[in-house]
């Protein structure tokens, strides 16, 4: 679709991106983002790895289900970091284009690279609106390593589902604080 394309560039043009759209399958932010990626590793050849954050379930099948019903995506390979520490060791490991993690294994792979840079150069945060606790163990985990990506994306369709002070956290790992401030207070203070 138009849109989807049009999404496609927007993630390309812009190294921060924000895709709060509306959710279901018709909509395509996975889709799209992935083939954002596609073209930034293979045709602009600016990207060598990505991280992929998820909901568990998202994580385990949902972005490898949706490369194989596209062929434009066919060359992306996919690792999933799943499983006993040991095997999400061993996950890491492995040559791929997109390591996906579920959410609740953020904190631990944050704490594995000694909580500062992580080697990956795009961030992909799916259902963002999880990470809307500022004082989250994820989200300070995150916050310390943000400075690891070259590219943050964050995908939600209920950006602020209780309000917008829901935002903060979210908006701060796109762009490290430049759009929201740089605490929650002054957020809370002027918006």
């Amino acid at each position: 679709h138009n849109y989807q394309l049009g999404t496609v560039e927007h993630i390309i043009a812009n190294p921060a991106s924000g895709l709060l759209i509306d959710m279901g399958k018709e909509k395509g932010k996975t889709v799209s983002t992935l083939t954002a990626i596609n073209k930034l590793i293979y045709e602009e050849l600016e990207l060598e790895r990505v991280l992929v954050i998820a909901p568990k379930r998202v994580a385990e099948s949902v972005w490898t289900a949706e490369i194989d019903k596209w062929e434009h995506l066919k060359d992306l390979k996919i690792v999933k970091i799943i499983g006993n520490e040991k095997q999400r060791k061993e996950s890491l490991r492995q040559k791929a284009d997109i390591h996906i993690i579920s959410r609740d294994n953020v904190a631990w792979i944050c704490g594995l690279y000694g909580g500062s840079m992580l080697p990956f150069d795009m961030l992909v945060i799916d259902e963002s609106s999880s990470f809307k606790n500022h004082a989250s163990m994820r989200f300070k985990a995150l916050k310390k390593v943000q400075a690891s990506f070259k590219r943050v994306v964050i995908l939600t369709g209920t950006p602020a589902p209780n309000g917008l002070i829901d935002l903060w956290s979210q908006i701060w790992l796109l762009d490290r604080g430049k759009r929201v401030g740089q605490t929650i207070t002054f957020y809370r203070d002027n918006y």
